[in-house]
């Protein structure tokens, strides 16, 4: 019996000396040295990483400056930009402008005390359209006038200070009709109609009056008196001629003598 409780004291010795042991050991500061793992982007790449951030930096600085430049030369403003002002109405443009592609507006209108100027170093065309986009009048200013695709209303036309005014229709008739008369009127120059095949002035109604100093119709043909037996010589005595009409309304001119002779020279109406 005492032997084995020696045992037992013994054993409890060894135990509480293996738990001291191992106290102290864990309690000893450690002579090994930990291990560190940097973390981060060094060498090559942390160079290439600000370089890229130094070029967006001055990309931004070069981009905020041209477009500060932009916006002060453009004269951009709320309200619009250089002479262009966008207003409730529409848009609004003051001073000289050019455009270089097509212009699609509804009213062009200049300020009260100022002309509307148009100005192309070629021609200035100016298109009307229907709603399925059919041409249905133009209006071309060139070198030698106004040209209109279609007819024209307009109270007045006229030409400037010492320019001569024109209407021609080279290829088709020209034709000026009012409800209320047309006015044609040369105050400083000669008035002048010309054409090809036919002239007409016609009156439904009323008279056509002409009221001159002189009154010339040139190029008439002269009739001659159907008894007469040496017609050339009679012709080239006479001085004096009457004006005669045909039923078909020619005119042409007559011998004159004591009394009238349209009828005895009216032979000329047959070969009208």
């Amino acid at each position: 019996m005492a032997r084995s409780a020696n045992l037992d004291a013994e054993e409890l010795k060894m135990t509480r000396e293996q738990y001291i042991l191992a106290t102290q050991q864990n309690s000893l500061p450690r002579t090994e040295h930990p291990q560190f793992y940097p973390v981060g982007i060094y060498g090559w790449r942390k160079r290439c990483l600000y370089f890229f951030v130094l070029l967006l930096l001055v990309t931004m600085i070069v981009n905020l400056a041209m477009t500060i430049w932009i916006l002060k030369v453009m004269n951009f403003t709320v309200d619009g930009m250089g002479n262009l002002r966008v207003t409730k109405k529409g848009i609004r443009l003051e001073g000289i402008s050019e455009f270089l592609l097509p212009l699609y507006v509804k009213e062009i209108q200049s300020r009260k005390d100022s002309p509307l100027v148009l100005q192309s170093d070629r021609n200035v065309t100016v298109n009307a359209r229907n709603q399925m986009g059919q041409l249905t009048g133009q209006l071309t200013v060139g070198t030698e006038g106004a040209v209109f695709g279609h007819s024209v209303e307009t109270p007045h036309i006229r030409a400037e200070p010492s320019q001569d005014l024109k209407l021609e229709s080279p290829t088709r008739s020209l034709v000026m009709e009012a409800p209320r008369g047309v006015q044609v009127n040369a105050a400083a120059g000669d008035l002048k109609a010309t054409c090809r095949k036919e002239l007409h002035l016609q009156s439904t109604e009323g008279e056509i009056f002409l009221d001159a100093d002189t009154i010339r119709l040139g190029n008439l043909p002269v009739g001659s008196f159907a008894s007469s037996s040496s017609p050339s010589s009679s012709a080239s005595r006479q001085t004096i001629y009457e004006l005669c009409a045909c039923p078909n309304g020619k005119l042409y001119l007559s011998p004159a003598g004591a009394g009238s002779t349209c009828q005895s020279s009216s032979n000329i109406c047959l070969w009208s």
